[in-house]
């Protein structure tokens, strides 16, 4: 598989560049003296990206062999996958903040909306809503299309969710990759310049800016708003007293092509995907009380299975939706109540 490697010396003073040159000579490297932020870091290798499809890599990501190889793969067997995004694991002891399976839930209101999952045994290609910026595969074409990261989420976070959740607008979908593994040095280079109390007040301010800026349904947004500056509010969190200032100053908002109820159904953790046993059997979509690894004798009868949670009447029209437009899903199973007809 041809590739190129790009490395951005964002602002470092450690003689990067040099060692790049003298010890890695076929890597690119795209220097700023300055630091940026990370979605301008991106931008700015990205605008040198040669190849259909760009993989966005955090200097603290170990890779697990046949990351790349598992990643591409996902854009051959999902029509129109603008990303497909890894499986992050921890060292050895450390707890395991994010695995690439990122939702959007409410079981707390006091809760952060957004969250990972932990995937299931066996689970590959579940929509998820947005794929990490630090380890996850993207088509080149259509994330110029979107114009980039948004350079207005600074110092980082929330830039992945935002382009993540303005391709889903757009009918272009994200997935899980179980077989794409890395291990995440988690905030390697910021906790050398914020503090942990920083770090979760950008967070917060970004995640309201996001909603100012992405988020087109006016009931939508009103909702998330509320849920937000509620909890902000409840928590005394100073994040508040920026929430008038980016509500009034909105954003780059596009009007959305594809239901963003629909969006949030498919990506509330509340769907899982598995691949079957017989490649060439029509797929099945039904409701389930638990996700859980379906039965060895389920999973050889279909192509794939598709988990939906009981009385997620939204969630089951949307997977099943998402389903058809796989090539193999002209003859569909679906369900009926919590039984498959």
């Amino acid at each position: 598989m041809a590739g190129e490697v790009i490395a951005v010396d964002n602002g470092s003073n450690d003689g990067t560049a040099q060692w790049l040159a003298a010890e890695w000579p076929a890597v690119r490297v795209e220097v700023s003296a300055e630091p940026l932020s990370f979605a301008a870091a991106v931008n700015r290798g990205m605008a040198r990206a040669r190849y259909s499809h760009v993989c966005l890599l955090n200097n603290d990501m170990l890779l697990e062999p046949g990351f790349f190889t598992a990643l591409r793969a996902a854009f051959d067997k999902v029509p129109g996958l603008f990303c497909a995004t890894a499986q992050i694991r921890f060292p050895a002891g450390v707890r395991r903040e994010e695995t690439g399976k990122a939702v959007m839930a409410h079981d707390h209101p006091d809760d952060f909306p957004l969250r990972c999952d932990e995937p299931i045994a066996g689970e590959d290609l579940t929509w998820v809503l947005y794929g990490s910026g630090g380890c996850s595969l993207y088509d080149a074409a259509m994330l110029r299309a979107l114009g980039g990261i948004d350079e207005a989420y600074a110092p980082a976070y929330v830039e992945d969710l935002d382009v993540g959740y303005r391709a889903w607008q757009l009918g272009w979908p994200t997935v899980f990759v179980a077989g794409a593994v890395v291990e995440h040095r988690h905030r390697a280079t910021t906790s050398r310049y914020f503090t942990e109390a920083q770090l979760a007040g950008i967070l917060e301010t970004n995640y309201l800016q996001f909603l100012a800026r992405a988020v087109s349904d006016g009931a939508l947004f009103r909702k998330l708003w509320k849920e937000a500056t509620g909890r902000l509010r409840r928590r005394r969190d100073g994040a508040l007293r920026h929430a008038a200032r980016l509500a009034l100053a909105g954003g780059q908002s596009q009007r959305a092509r594809y239901p963003e109820a629909q969006i949030l159904a498919l990506t509330s953790g509340d769907v899982a995907v598995f691949p079957g046993g017989d490649r060439a059997a029509a797929p099945l979509v039904t409701f389930a009380e638990r996700l859980e690894t379906p039965s060895a004798a389920v999973l050889a009868n279909y192509g794939e299975v598709v988990l939906v949670r009981s009385g997620k009447e939204l969630a089951l029209r949307t997977a099943m939706e998402w389903t058809k437009k796989k090539e193999r899903a002209g003859n569909i199973q679906r369900a009926s109540g919590d039984r498959v007809d």
